[in-house]
């Protein structure tokens, strides 16, 4: 699982910056929800579409193929969806297929095996905005209402054989809340010339924190109820750029720099603003340019896995995703479907998130990034 932690997180820092080129832009996705979805439709690929899924997924980095990395999905999946945690964390997978189109059952055993996805049969020749709207309310039950209209009007058509689904959603407490009568309103300096007001969290308490000398950032951990899951904030110093730390940032780096030996645990003053976010992507462009392209042509696709028929290619794959961050903790949902067709010594050290800042909810066991963020406007 370590391996496919890696390249989920590899693959999760790359989508952050090519997500994040726009500089002024807020960034909010699951890389797991994606990665999982995209990794069913690899195991349905073969030829240069599985090679191509496979280095854009940085599935490369684990090693012994392709089994490999589908028991280690089973066994992320088992260990994030697991009952009995202090947090709510719910992902869920679903493959809809034309009800007229001949998919492999071996295709079929192995959605339910690995990702506990259920194929169900659809017509999207005849009733399309019927089929549309079934899976909507789907994913809308799966994210307790947070994502809705994860497939817009016109995004499936009659000649759609296969839409996969995944769904995520997360709310977790702080182990630590903030107390809402120290909320005030105070700017957000989204640039150097740009003020915007937030609602300012504030607590004081003890954290796990550091300074990372090399990009002047601060790096915060919050806990969760539970302490199974974290959110990290990487803060850096108001004349660093945002972009310089994203430029830096490696997985090898971010494993390196929170490592729980690597942190001071000291009284912290903790500001942090109160913020939603909601975005919504359309993954081709980024994935084409990751080298993913065969996959989206229909001339080129190799799904031989999947059907017999030579026939079958992407044809879109959309990304929803909901954050809120407030005193009791967060709420985060996030929803993809694949469509085929150095340290200061201060007294009381200070974390003011009162300017664009990285934000990351991993899942301490596998260290496995379940969302990644950038907040840089309210």
């Amino acid at each position: 699982m370590d391996a496919l932690s890696e390249a989920n997180g590899t693959f999760a820092l790359t989508l952050l910056k090519k997500l994040g080129e726009d500089n002024l832009k807020n960034v909010f996705f699951s890389p797991i929800s994606l990665s999982s979805a995209l990794a069913m439709v690899f195991m349905g690929a073969e030829g240069n579409t599985a090679a191509q899924m496979s280095q854009a997924l940085s599935l490369s980095k684990s090693s012994g193929g392709g089994g490999d990395v589908h028991q280690g999905f089973q066994n992320l999946l088992t260990e994030v969806n697991r009952t009995g945690t202090q947090y709510l964390l719910r992902t869920a997978n679903r493959l809809f297929g034309e009800k007229s189109y001949d998919f492999l059952s071996s295709f079929k055993d192995s959605c339910r095996k690995f990702y506990q996805a259920e194929m169900e049969e659809l017509d999207f020749s005849n009733a399309t905005e019927e089929s549309r709207t079934h899976i909507n309310t789907w994913v809308a039950q799966k994210t307790e209402g947070k994502i809705t209209d994860l497939l817009s009007p016109n995004s499936v058509d009659p000649m759609t054989k296969l839409v996969l689904v995944n769904a995520i959603y997360f709310k977790g407490n702080w182990d630590n809340q903030f107390d809402k009568e120290h909320t005030q309103e105070r700017p957000f300096k989204v640039s150097k010339n740009v003020e915007k007001p937030v609602q300012m969290m504030f607590k004081k308490s003890t954290f796990k924190m550091t300074y990372v000398g090399e990009i002047f950032t601060q790096i915060l951990v919050l806990p969760y109820v539970g302490k199974e899951l974290n959110m990290i904030i990487m803060l850096p110093n108001e004349n660093t750029d945002l972009e310089t730390v994203e430029k830096e940032l490696t997985y090898e780096k971010f494993i390196e720099w929170t490592r729980p030996d690597m942190m001071d645990e000291e009284e912290v003053e903790v500001f942090l603003p109160r913020f939603k976010l909601e975005e919504n992507y359309d993954m081709e462009g980024v994935l084409r340019t990751l080298g993913m392209t065969d996959a989206f042509e229909e001339a080129s696709a190799d799904f031989s896995g999947m059907s017999s028929q030579r026939d079958l290619h992407l044809s879109k794959v959309v990304h929803k995703s909901f954050v809120e961050v407030n005193e009791e903790g967060t709420e985060a949902a996030a929803a993809t479907a694949a469509i085929m067709l150095m340290r200061c010594i201060r007294i009381t050290p200070r974390f003011c998130a009162d300017h664009p800042f990285l934000f990351f909810i991993q899942h301490s066991k596998t260290s496995g990034l379940l969302f990644c963020g950038r907040f840089c406007s309210p």
